[in-house]
């Protein structure tokens, strides 16, 4: 997965791809400190209008006091260990911990607050693992906190007035990070123990639903805090499985002693288990060269420390700390071109102009340049049974997990169909791999130009007012593959590309359609 522009060949942008590609603009990071800091600054006008009783000054004291506190401390222990300090990560941390402890200028709360702080970036570094933090940071430092008897996380964001505001911020963070599905099965699974609860309490059903939606943490939990990406594991079901085990956990009352039931150690427990299902850290990766696929698309190849496990189609998220800063993170994901069992480490990447901040570090390696890979992650996967048909369609680089199934072997002897919109012939990139892999190839050039030797044109197959500048829609697309019901579709690239040409698959009669979208991390 990494950014690129949309190819003007497939259906024009729907509203969804809009959103997709506008979101996209924004790293993940960027989108969740902007989305906890409108809420700030909505509690502090929440507080001036009367609607919190907190106080202002405990307010602002409060929040300048975390923020303070995990930038400087994460700004600290970032010299003490050498490494380069991720400013919005702090930040971000900061602001979960303003709304985890309620404000005071009681010394006690204070001091809790602050030690809350302190571990949380701490933990980052302590507990860490080939340089992938294990757990949540702010609820490492809020589980912490509350054992020392110093101060308890009360998750004050829970409070009707805030559901305003905290439930389109979820949305649009879990929308982001394609994470609805997940949010809705913890929601789901918390909301109706917590609800349980209550009406054996003797409270009526529409206000248990109430209190479990806008008085407990559920929504807030589960958008700011469940889908942190770098703690959850790899694989779809895998996160769905812990969503529904976090959620039950979180709803039941327990109390084992020095451990009662908190939001936090609920958690503390999910991220663990991830851990433990998935890469497990960080690997070092060792530049051994690039290769010019175009004009405008490379391929980088690098040497890992250790194996790398992961499927065909799936993606890594790669740490640059060689990229100059320019507001959107040291982390990229880029999808692995290449078969699990190879020596290398390959991704395809856009390096057209003009270049981020990161495309820039790539391009900038010299040989023997070092990179780590944080995690392996994605369910674009080739389907189990080797007899189901597949139709793989691509747009521009999108092609890029495509050769990591080719690669593979994974669609050798399979009915397999793929289809590459580009903008121009001289746009295909992996022309090699695609006439040596066996399967049918249909390219779809946005200018009409005749397209590389040994590759089909699928204008000719597209029926009429399949001329050069015309977009490829659902009919054109119910011409090339008849048989698309039949198919389980892939669809990969840009997210306006993405949405438009799942929208035509349905159209022309798709059933089961996976989607892979580029909009970057």
């Amino acid at each position: 997965m990494s950014t690129t522009q949309t190819p003007p060949a497939g259906p024009a942008p729907s509203l969804a791809g809009r959103l997709d590609t506008l979101l996209g603009r924004v790293t993940m990071y960027r989108l969740i400190l902007l989305v906890l800091a409108a809420l700030a600054a909505y509690s502090l006008l929440l507080e001036v209008l009367g609607w919190l009783t907190f106080g202002l000054a405990e307010l602002l004291v409060h929040l300048a006091l975390c923020l303070l506190l995990t930038y400087g401390s994460n700004l600290g222990l970032a010299a003490l260990f050498g490494v380069r300090q991720h400013p919005e990560s702090s930040l971000i941390t900061g602001l979960l911990i303003y709304f985890l402890f309620w404000p005071s200028f009681r010394a006690l709360d204070v001091a809790g607050v602050a030690l809350a702080c302190v571990l949380a970036s701490a933990s980052k570094y302590a507990l860490a693992w080939r340089g992938r933090h294990i757990f949540n940071p702010a609820a490492l430092g809020a589980f912490v906190a509350g054992l020392t008897g110093l101060n308890i996380a009360t998750w004050w964001a829970a409070t009707p007035a805030m559901l305003w505001l905290v439930v389109p911020g979820v949305l649009l963070v879990l929308y982001r990070t394609r994470k609805l599905l997940m949010g809705t099965v913890f929601t789901l699974v918390a909301s109706s123990i917590i609800t349980l609860e209550l009406l054996r309490a003797g409270m009526g059903a529409g206000e248990g639903i109430w209190q479990a939606l806008a008085q407990r943490p559920v929504l807030f939990f589960v958008g700011f805090m469940l889908s942190e990406p770098l703690t959850l594991p790899p694989r779809r079901w895998q996160q769905l499985s812990l969503a529904a085990l976090v959620g039950v956990v979180f709803a039941l009352p327990y109390n084992l002693g020095f451990i009662a039931n908190s939001p936090e150690a609920a958690l503390l427990l999910g991220n663990l288990l991830a851990f433990l299902a998935g890469q497990r850290g960080a690997v070092k990766l060792s530049f051994a060269g690039s290769r010019p696929l175009t004009a405008t698309t490379t391929e980088f190849s690098f040497t890992p420390s250790r194996p790398v496990r992961f499927r065909p189609g799936q993606y890594m998220e790669l740490d640059l700390p060689q990229a100059a800063s320019d507001g959107k993170g040291r982390r990229r994901v880029f999808s692995l071109t290449g078969a699990p069992q190879a020596g290398l480490v390959t991704f395809g990447v856009r390096t057209a102009q003009p270049l981020s901040a990161a495309k820039k570090a790539l391009l900038g390696l010299q040989p023997g340049g070092r990179l780590t890979a944080t995690s392996v992650g994605g369910d674009f996967v080739p389907p189990r049974d080797p007899e189901r048909p597949v139709l793989l369609i691509a747009a521009g680089i999108g092609i890029t997990p495509f050769l990591s199934h080719l690669a593979s072997g994974a669609l050798a002897g399979r009915d397999a169909v793929l289809l590459l919109l580009a903008r121009s012939a001289a746009d295909v990139a992996y022309t090699g791999e695609l006439r040596a892999s066996g399967v049918s190839v249909l390219v779809w050039t946005a200018d009409g130009s005749a397209v590389p030797p040994g590759l089909t044109d699928a204008r000719a197959g597209a029926g009429t007012g399949a001329g050069p500048g015309a977009r490829l829609d659902a009919a054109g697309l119910a011409a090339l593959v008849p048989d698309i019901a039949r198919r389980q579709v892939y669809i990969s690239g840009s997210p306006a590309s993405v949405s438009s040409l799942r929208r035509a698959a349905r159209t022309a009669g798709a059933k089961r359609v996976r989607v892979d979208s580029f909009s970057g991390y």
